[in-house]
């Protein structure tokens, strides 16, 4: 009987050892670097929040802990369309970034992240179409009043921006408030609206800003036109050089054909005086052999096998056929 009863006890310590260690297990949470808790019970915000990291105890059972984030977290806007004060539409895109300062505010009205995204979207979008809409294009393109470079003046069209229905003068191209102070104002704007939240809102930026489609497309076609204006001068400029060039050629050509022309004839000339001079010398040696020679090339070049000839008594020309032909020379 005795044994059975300290069985029994034995039994029932190692139950409640069991339940005791299971109560302090499921007390236990653990917060890290990056989180911050809020316990609640029944749903109502019990203590303080826990924002350093480290071990800590619940009523298990009956208090939740609630982790939220405490590092930097991301908006990202969605890109819309929105008109300048100048009438011009443009795509705006933009990003924010934010943190949760007070867990417990923002357990309260938010709960989670994805309703303080949705809030984040309700008052961003306007903060930033507020800012677009009350300020010329060129704010929200510029930070500053540098001179542009010829990448910045190519998008502009060759030095001329459309805004709406007007052009713009690069004269006016002077801003005012551009696009980083643009950036200061939308924050200033909305950072009080998200403090009830537990919100602080760190930075918010214009990440990218483009025409709609339609101006788009003016933009590019007038941009392709330019560039054909230019390609086009290029080329005829390429034409008039090839010209010059070949104009050039010609003339040089001539040059030396005519100077190799010149010294042909004078070589020519030399070559036939001297061939005068020998011929003369030849002839002044026998003048009765080179008459003779000099009328049988004649003869042969004019006569042939089907030649007729009628011979004169008294032709000097003939007078070696005829002395070949006569009786007394057979």
């Amino acid at each position: 009987m005795g044994v059975t009863k300290m069985k029994t006890q034995f039994i029932i310590l190692i139950v409640i050892a069991a339940l005791g260690f299971m109560g302090v297990v499921s007390s236990a949470y653990v917060v890290d670097e990056t989180e911050q808790v809020v316990v609640t019970q029944f749903n109502k915000v019990v203590g303080d929040p826990v924002t350093k990291p480290g071990l800590n105890f619940r009523i298990p059972f009956i208090q939740q802990p609630n982790y939220f984030l405490k590092n930097i977290q991301e908006w990202d806007g969605q890109p819309g369309q929105i008109p300048t004060l100048d009438k011009t539409y443009i795509w705006v895109d933009s990003f924010a970034r934010w943190r949760i300062v007070d867990p417990i505010a923002f357990f309260e009205t938010v709960t989670d992240r994805n309703l303080a995204l949705s809030r984040l979207d309700d008052i961003l979008n306007p903060a930033i179409r507020n800012a677009v809409t009350s300020n010329h294009l060129i704010e929200t393109v510029r930070n500053s009043n540098r001179e542009m470079t010829t990448l910045e003046e190519d998008v502009n069209m060759g030095g001329e921006m459309e805004v709406g229905d007007e052009i713009m003068d690069p004269s006016e191209y002077k801003i005012k408030t551009g696009r980083e102070k643009l950036s200061r104002e939308i924050l200033k704007a909305a950072q009080p609206k998200l403090e009830k939240f537990g919100i602080e809102l760190i930075d918010v930026k214009i990440k990218r800003v483009n025409y709609v489609q339609k101006v788009r497309d003016s933009v590019y076609g007038r941009m392709v036109a330019e560039r054909n204006q230019v390609a086009e001068k290029i080329r005829s400029e390429g034409r008039g050089e090839a010209f010059r060039i070949e104009g050039d050629k010609e003339k040089d050509l001539k040059l030396i054909q005519s100077d190799a022309y010149r010294k042909a004839q004078e070589k020519k000339g030399k070559a036939d005086a001297e061939a005068t001079s020998i011929y003369a010398n030849a002839f002044n040696k026998d003048p009765e052999y080179y008459s003779f020679t000099k009328a049988l090339d004649v003869y042969q070049t004019s006569l042939d096998e089907k030649s007729k000839v009628v011979l004169s008594t008294n032709s000097e020309f003939l007078r070696y056929l005829k002395d070949f032909t006569s009786p007394s020379k057979k």
